[in-house]
């Protein structure tokens, strides 16, 4: 499995990042520390397999993976140029699931590009530019579609596909807002759209908010949209999870028991 993980600048992705492949990107707090894509493999923690290779005195034991790429923060008008996650969009398409971290945490030390913390106008943001993206992708194909097709009527029915498309981002929707038959589906996967992909929430919050109960104001509000989207969401202290994670076992268990 791949996943791309997407956000504002200082939301928190390469730190997400770091704790999750116990890399080293680079986090600061200031925009834009991100310049260049970062990517890093996990090992799916399973205890099952230890089970198995007791069982079957198994030579070799190869746990599931997940590949993350961490994107350079988006803006609004990164669409048109503006900030540098747009032209990393691309590194993305073919992932199989979108990280959208979000800001839930309020600091002023760490800088917000809009001045304050709103997750859902930050969520607005990054989907507006998710949509500006796939828009230019499916402008460029309908122009190739519709020459292709005046000598092969069976990409009759793509060109109809492109078009509604077109017309549903035009109007700032996303593509999964939309149904698709079998036939629309299969050619919706070789194009690869940021707005067909599944998304999945990462709130992230400041130390004193971790936990299954935690609630603040900023996480109701991320919390409820996820739920009109279909979404799951988690809560997550990046800062504390990368830190856990650059820990040795024996120290990472004792810290989070100090943790809770």
């Amino acid at each position: 499995m791949k996943l791309g993980i997407i956000g504002l600048p200082n939301a928190g992705k390469s730190t997400l990042f770091n704790s999750l492949t116990k890399s080293s990107a680079e986090t600061s707090n200031y925009p834009f520390t991100t310049t260049e894509s970062n990517v890093g493999v996990a090992a799916v923690p399973d205890p099952r397999l230890t089970v198995l290779e007791k069982m079957y005195t198994a030579k070799k034991l190869t746990p599931a993976t997940i590949e993350f790429v961490d994107i350079a923060g988006l803006v609004k008008g990164s669409g048109s140029g503006q900030g540098l996650g747009n032209k990393f969009l691309e590194h993305i398409r073919g992932v199989d699931a979108l990280v959208h971290v979000v800001r839930c945490f309020d600091d002023d030390n760490v800088v917000h590009v809009d001045g304050e913390v709103g997750p859902l106008r930050d969520i607005e943001t990054i989907d507006l530019e998710l949509i500006f993206a796939d828009l230019e992708v499916i402008e460029r194909r309908i122009v190739r579609v519709a020459k292709a097709a005046k000598a092969d009527k069976s990409l009759a029915k793509e060109a109809a596909l492109l078009d509604r498309l077109k017309a549903t981002f035009e109007e700032g929707r996303m593509a999964k807002s939309l149904e698709f038959d079998d036939d629309e589906a299969a050619i919706l996967r070789g194009i690869g759209l940021l707005t067909n992909k599944p998304v999945l929430y990462a709130a992230n919050v400041d130390e004193g908010e971790m936990g299954g109960g935690a609630t603040s104001a900023h996480l109701d509000a991320l919390r409820g949209y996820a739920d009109t989207q279909g979404s799951p969401m988690f809560v997550v202290c990046a800062k504390i999870e990368s830190d856990i994670a650059q820990l040795q076992d024996d120290e990472r268990q004792m810290f989070m028991e100090e943790l809770g």
